[in-house]
């Protein structure tokens, strides 16, 4: 693949991860995690994707939404592995009411190229500021 390519399939990994958190469809992690990914964030050090998938569906309260905007993507491409910055804002709100609480977020991943593409090996997820209504 061209690097071009590389950047485009692991910034496209960053959108689909928001996606699934965002429309809560925790299963679909398994195509932007590897098997045994690392995760660090406020709910702890998570390892492999069996964990992560159920504690992110555990510790999402049914009655919360999210919506997450990723911006300053950056991917530095070293042969099979990045490692990849951004920056998030997350909004938590309750369907049909404004944001009750919202995050501004640093994430940074280790992407590996595996034979089914491009998946996070590691997510260290870093609050950096909130504002609660």
């Amino acid at each position: 693949m061209s690097p071009v390519t590389d950047r485009a399939e692991i910034a496209e990994l960053v959108a689909r991860l928001a996606q699934a958190l965002d429309e809560r469809r925790f299963e679909d992690l398994r195509g932007v995690y590897a098997p045994d990914a690392e995760t660090s964030s406020p709910r702890g050090a998570l390892h492999g994707i069996d964990d992560i998938v159920d504690v992110l569906r555990r510790t999402s309260p049914e009655e919360e939404s999210t919506q997450h905007l990723n911006t300053d993507v950056v991917v530095d491409l070293d042969g099979d592995h990045a490692e990849v910055g951004t920056h998030q804002l997350v909004y938590f709100f309750r369907r049909g009411e404004a944001p009750h609480r919202v995050a501004g977020v640093q994430a940074r991943y280790t992407a590996t190229r595996t034979p089914a593409g491009w998946r996070f090996a590691r997510a260290r997820i870093s609050p950096l500021w909130q504002h609660v209504s």
